[in-house]
This record gives structure tokens, sequence and C-alpha cells, in this order.
């Protein structure tokens, strides 16, 4: 086991959260789920599970985080933030325990997991989204999470981290109609983080190397191409450069939403909220 709390975001995740939490069980001294307000059986699942069950109302990921590091009294060495939809393998699981072991006393303060994405039953090997990297374990006191209402992430006040080579899991898909509701409010927070990226820009510095040219590209080169457009090239880079047409349809079906419903739909919000806005002049 390893000196381990892990705090899991949850909404309504009665489909996800028995194994969510059965993934880190045997690692984690502690388990933490911060719930905004489910209407199904997600808190009486976690809570029958032995995890620690904290309730407040939604505003974005990166708050919810944050209440989960500042409100919740954790002691351990070690943190993780993992989404209900998320969970290890028992290779990548006994991988994390062995590392963070190796690493109590070394200037090793963060871990990247890989996770392979899952959609409509599929693993999806390629489309650049194969493996899926982000670092969501971190000493305490040594990770922050950025303030953003949308692709935030963790990053280290000093140290280096270090990335898994076993691959963790991401289920993304309950059904059509949750993943269309789902990015359609991802969606509205992309479209207000895009009005206030000159207020949060200062804090891009503090990622790692391949999160800041991501969002380089897309602030300084994908958003300065048309509407419209951008959302094409997204696709296209996507299902052919990327090779994502080799996921056979739901790699189809997966780069069709991401770029023509998702990207374009982004694009739609902000041209949506700059219309208003002359309109109110």
């Amino acid at each position: 086991m390893v000196d381990l709390t892990t705090i899991i975001l949850t909404l309504n995740e009665e489909l996800n959260i028995k194994e969510c939490i059965e993934s880190v069980q045997g690692i984690s001294k502690r388990i933490v789920v911060i719930d905004s307000n489910s209407t199904d059986q997600t808190i009486a699942i976690a809570k029958s599970m032995g995890a620690d069950i904290y309730t407040r109302p939604f505003i974005n990921h990166s708050d919810q985080f944050q209440f989960g590091l500042s409100e919740t009294n954790i002691t351990t060495k070690w943190i993780m933030r993992l989404d209900a939809d998320e969970r290890l393998t028992e290779k990548s699981a006994a991988e994390l325990e062995k590392v963070c072991n190796e690493n109590e006393n070394t200037n090793v303060n963060g871990v990247v997991v890989r996770f392979e994405v899952n959609f409509l039953g599929k693993k999806l090997r390629h489309g650049g989204i194969y493996p899926f990297r982000k670092l969501i374990v971190f000493k305490r006191g040594l990770g922050q999470i950025e303030k953003r209402n949308m692709d935030e992430h963790i990053y280290l006040t000093e140290g280096k981290s270090v990335m898994l080579k076993n691959d963790s899991i991401h289920n993304d898909y309950k059904d059509l109609s949750t993943y269309i509701d789902k990015h359609n409010k991802y969606a509205t927070k992309e479209m207000k983080d895009y009005f206030i990226q000159d207020e949060l820009k200062h804090a891009d510095q503090k990622l790692n190397p391949t999160a800041r040219f991501k969002r380089f590209i897309k602030y300084k080169v994908y958003y300065k191409l048309p509407m419209g457009f951008r959302a094409y090239l997204y696709y296209v880079h996507r299902y052919y450069i990327k090779l994502g047409f080799l996921d056979g349809k739901e790699g189809k079906i997966f780069a069709f939403l991401q770029a023509y419903w998702y990207r374009f739909l982004v694009d739609a919000k902000i041209y949506e909220m700059k219309k208003n806005k002359r309109g109110k002049k």
C-alpha cells in the first residue's frame, strides 16, 4: 500500500464509481469522494466501499478538486486525482505503488499516468489520443491545480515527475446522449476560458513542456484560424493524419463528434457571446 489519498469527483456516477474505487483500494490508505449532489446511488455505493464523502455544489472541476486538497484533512504523503470514469489496472496500480514507495524521499514529486480511451466499447489506439497522459499523482504540498473552467492541469511547484509504463483505463462512454450532454457543458466552460485567457496565461508557464506547447497551439494557432475551418482541420488531423480511421466506425464517430460536435460547438458559443456583446453596445 502507498501513503496515498485518492480524490474522486462525482456526479451521478453509479455506473462507474464501484469499479473506480475497487481499482485503487489496494494501494490507497484513504479514498475521498467529492460529490456534486448526485441524485442516483453514487453516494450510497461509495460510502458502502469505505470512502469519505463530501457534498458540495459544482462550480468546475478545478474548484472541486481544490476543495478536496484544502478542506478534507489530507495527511498522506501522496495525493491522486481520479475521475469516476477512470480506473487503474492491476499492472498500473502495482507500478504506481512501486514508484511512490521508492520515491518517498527523492525529488520525484509527481507521477504521470497513461490512459487508453475506451469509446463505444472499443479501445481507441489511433487519432493522436493514445496514450492519453496526465499528471494526477503528486506529493502533498508540492502540486497545484490550475484555476480554469476547463482543461485544467495539475502542475508541480518543485521537483520532477516520472511516467508510468503500464496503461490505465478511461471509459469515455455511458451512452451517446450522456456524451453529448457532457460535452455541451464542457463547450460552455471552454467558451468562458476563451474570453479570460489573458488573465489565465501567466499560469501556463508552470505546466510541463508538453502541456505548455499544446496550450500555445490552441490559443496562438488554432483560435487564429477561421471558425468552422479550424474544426475541419481538427477532424482531418485526428482522423486522417493521426490515423483515426484505423479504429473503425468507433474511431470515425469519436473523431467526428470531437471535431464537428465539440470543437465546432465551442466556436459557435464563442460567436454567440461575441454577437451578444456587440448587441449590448
